[in-house]
C-alpha cells in the first residue's frame, strides 16, 4: 500500500481516465444542475430525469455537494467565479437555515431553512449529518486560501457556522458518548448512541477539534469505541475485519467519513484505518464472488453492497443483509482501496442497458441483476462519495485538503491518531491547492 502524500495518479492506467472524467462529471451534474434552485445545496434524491417537485434538502449530501464543487474546478467544468457565486449561495441559505445548538437538521427547506422532519421524534439537530457537512465546509475552507476580500469573507462565514456548533449538546448528562440526534421538543428520545463502529468516525474527530463546546477524548474512547460492533478481528472469506459488525456492514462504512479523512496511514490503539477499511471491501467483494445467495449476476465485475435504493424502499445491503442489489457507488467508491476490482465494475456496469443504468446524473443508484430491476433515482449521499472517492484515488485533492485543517489535526491528535499528516515533514507537500 502506497502511504505517499502527493498529488499524482496511483493504480488508474491512462486508458481509463476517460471513463473516470465522464463518471465523476456526470456525478457533479447531480450537485450543479440537479441542486436546489434558490439555495444551490443538494437535494436528498432526485429522479433519471426530472427533478423532485419539492424543497427538500439534505444537510449530509450538501456537504459532499461542496466537495463536488472543488472537484469540478480543479477539472476544468466550471469557472472558479461561478463556483464562488453558487457557494456564497449555499452558505447564505445555511446561515438562514434553522438550527439546534448549531447543529443542523437531517432534512430542511431549501426556500426557507425550515426543519422537514426526518422521522418521528428526529425533528432537531443530526450530528452525523452536520459533520458530514462541515467535511465539505473545511475543504472548502482550505481550497479558497487567498488574501482576496471574498475568499477571506467566504474563509470568515465557515468559520463562523463552525464554532456555533455545541457538540456536548449532544450528549447526555452523566454518559459519555455523542448522541446522533437532539430534539427540542423530544429531546433524547430518538436514542441513538453514537456508538461501535460506523460511518460516524469523522464526527468524533470534528467534535474533539473543536474550539468551543468540544469534546475529551474520553467520551470518543468510552463511547464511540464500545459495543459489541465496534472491535470485531475475526476472519470472513479467509479476510480478517480488525472492526465492525459480522462481515462489515455497508460499504459506505469506508466511504463517508474518509471522503475527507485520508485513511493512508491514519491508525489509533484500535485499527490501522487502511487496513480496516481495505479489508472491509476484499470482504465484501469475495462475497459478491462466492454468491453464497445464488444471486444471478454476481460476481467479479458486478460486486458493491452498501445502502441504496430498492424495489420497495431504501434498504441497507451487506453479505450479512443481501437482497440482490448492487449499488454502482459502493463499488466505484472503493478504487481507492481496490483499484483493478473497482475498474472491472465500472466497466462492466457500462456494458448494462444504458437507458435503465445510466442517466443525466450519471449510474443509477441501485439495480438487481437477479430480478431485472433498476432504480429510477439518484441518492445525493450515494452521489457525492463517487466524485470525492475517484478523485482521492487520482490526485488525493480532498484528503490533502481536509487533513490541512488544524481542528482536523487537533482532533485527530486528542484521541490518540497517528497519520503521516500529523508529521511536520508532510506540510510543504499538503498545502491547498489553489
Amino acid at each position: 500500500m502506497d502511504q505517499t502524500l502527493v498529488h499524482g495518479k496511483t493504480g488508474v492506467g491512462a486508458e481509463d481516465d476517460a471513463l473516470l472524467d465522464k463518471v465523476q462529471r456526470a456525478s457533479f451534474q447531480y450537485f450543479w444542475e440537479g441542486a436546489h434552485p434558490q439555495s444551490g445545496l443538494a437535494r436528498d434524491r432526485s429522479g433519471k430525469s426530472a427533478d423532485p417537485n419539492n424543497d427538500l434538502v439534505a444537510t449530509g449530501a450538501s456537504g459532499f455537494g461542496f466537495m463536488a464543487i472543488l472537484v469540478a474546478i480543479e477539472r476544468g467544468w466550471i469557472e472558479r467565479p461561478a463556483a464562488i457565486t453558487r457557494i456564497e449561495t449555499m452558505l447564505t441559505a445555511l446561515e438562514h437555515t434553522k438550527r439546534y445548538h448549531g447543529v443542523f437538521p437531517h432534512f430542511f427547506n431549501g426556500a426557507d431553512g425550515s426543519t422537514i422532519p426526518f422521522s418521528l421524534r428526529d425533528d432537531g439537530g443530526d450530528l452525523v449529518e452536520t459533520s458530514f457537512l462541515f467535511q465539505g465546509l473545511f475543504c472548502v475552507r482550505q481550497y479558497f486560501s487567498a488574501a482576496s476580500a471574498a475568499e477571506t469573507a467566504m474563509r470568515d462565514r465557515i468559520t463562523h457556522l463552525w464554532h456555533a456548533v455545541e457538540w456536548t449538546a449532544h450528549i447526555k448528562h452523566g454518559e459519555k458518548v455523542l448522541y446522533w440526534h437532539h430534539s427540542p421538543r423530544y429531546h433524547f428520545a430518538r436514542n441513538v448512541p453514537i456508538r461501535g463502529w460506523n460511518e460516524a468516525l469523522i464526527t468524533y474527530v470534528l467534535a474533539a477539534g473543536a474550539p468551543r463546546h468540544g469534546i475529551e477524548a474520553d467520551i470518543y474512547h468510552e463511547g464511540f469505541a464500545t459495543g459489541s460492533q465496534f472491535i470485531n478481528r475475526r476472519d470472513y472469506y479467509g479476510i480478517n475485519l480488525p472492526l465492525g459488525p459480522d462481515y462489515g456492514g455497508p460499504l459506505f462504512f469506508a466511504h463517508y467519513s474518509f471522503c475527507g479523512l485520508d485513511p493512508r496511514g491514519l491508525s489509533d490503539r484500535y485499527a490501522d484505518y487502511w487496513e480496516q477499511n481495505r479489508n472491509h471491501v476484499r470482504i465484501n467483494y469475495a462475497h459478491c464472488v462466492e454468491n453464497p445467495h445464488g444471486y444471478r449476476g454476481y460476481g467479479p465485475d458486478s460486486w458493491g453492497l452498501t445502502s441504496s435504493h430498492g424495489p420497495t424502499g431504501y434498504v441497507a445491503s451487506s453479505p450479512a443483509s443481501d437482497f440482490g442489489l448492487i449499488a454502482p457507488t459502493a463499488s466505484i467508491c472503493s478504487l481507492p482501496y481496490l483499484p483493478d476490482e473497482a475498474m472491472h465494475a465500472l466497466r462492466h456496469f457500462f456494458t448494462l442497458p444504458r437507458g435503465k443504468v445510466w442517466g443525466r446524473f450519471g449510474f443509477v443508484d441501485a439495480f438487481s441483476p437477479n430480478s431485472g430491476w433498476f432504480a429510477r433515482t439518484y441518492l445525493g449521499i450515494d452521489q457525492g462519495p463517487v466524485i470525492s472517492m475517484i478523485e482521492n484515488h487520482r490526485t488525493g485533492l480532498l484528503w490533502s485538503l481536509f487533513m490541512s485543517a488544524p481542528e482536523v489535526r487537533q482532533g485527530l491528535q486528542k484521541l490518540g491518531f497517528t497519520s503521516p499528516h500529523l508529521v511536520d515533514s508532510a506540510q510543504s507537500i499538503m498545502e491547498p491547492m489553489a
